[in-house]
């Protein structure tokens, strides 16, 4: 089954630093858009995140698979033990590269976390089957003190309020990264003008409006929800704050995304 978030709608993604215009599962695709996102300058020297909340800043690796398919393995030098592919965690597996966040790395082998179900699956893969970069950005979720804070090293650089899951459908606590950038096909609508679908799932639903329910990170057409328990799993943040997070700091796909739900914070749901 292909993935596909919370908030349903058949949307197309935005690939690598490029936006793609989006359409709904009502709406006629309109022409794909060439505006960029702005990159990000890596750093030389790259540690990976442990499990639970960072307190102090973290340089990620951010593996990308050259194709839209990537070998696991079970361990460093071990045997195979399945393949992921882009079509089957990706709404635009056309547009969107397959990336993975670095949990260790080990001589020539990465043990990446994989946005599939259960939240907190790892797998291993050869360094040398993908390509390697590397982030100063994170992002941490309070869900106790309803706050997201995007930090570029060791600055804050975005604090702000955030509506979260309801208390039958919670925002699920763990490590995650983001797998997609995805842009809705109505600004002004539930989902703002941005969404960044997480590798992460809903744990109390199977699925969510015919396809899996991943959760996110998005806008809202409803900013007096927030920093209370509204949705149905999805971080909602106001409109500006998405758009400032994609257009002026250019978070990049595989940046990671610590969720801490008071108690089981940094641990996989």
């Amino acid at each position: 089954m292909r993935g596909r978030p919370l908030w349903g709608a058949a949307l197309v993604g935005v690939a690598a630093l490029t936006l793609a215009s989006c359409t709904s599962d009502t709406d006629p695709a309109p022409s794909a858009s060439s505006s960029a996102i702005p990159s990000v300058t890596a750093p030389e020297v790259s540690t990976s995140p442990d499990s639970g909340i960072a307190s102090v800043a973290v340089t990620s690796e951010i593996a990308t698979a050259p194709s839209g398919s990537l070998d696991l393995y079970d361990g460093p030098g071990g045997t195979l033990a399945d393949t992921i592919d882009g079509a089957d965690v990706l709404s635009a597996p056309d547009q969107t590269p397959l990336v993975f966040l670095v949990k260790k790395h080990v001589d020539d082998w990465l043990e990446v976390y994989l946005p599939i179900m259960p939240n907190g699956s790892t797998g291993w893969v050869p360094a040398a089957a993908v390509d390697i970069a590397t982030t100063d950005f994170r992002i941490e979720v309070s869900l106790d003190d309803y706050t997201l804070t995007l930090f570029d090293g060791a600055d804050a650089v975005v604090t702000t309020e955030v509506g979260v899951g309801r208390e039958d459908r919670p925002t699920p606590g763990g490590v995650y990264y983001v797998r997609e950038l995805l842009q809705p096909p109505n600004p002004d609508g539930p989902y703002g003008p941005y969404a960044y679908g997480l590798s992460g799932y809903q744990p109390v639903l199977d699925s969510f409006k015919g396809g899996d329910p991943i959760i996110g990170i998005h806008g809202t057409n409803e900013p007096e929800s927030l920093g209370s328990d509204v949705s149905s799993g999805c971080l909602r943040v106001d409109n500006d704050v998405i758009t400032e997070m994609v257009v002026d700091y250019g978070v990049p796909l595989g940046t990671p995304v610590y969720i801490a739900d008071g108690s089981a914070a940094g641990t996989a749901a």
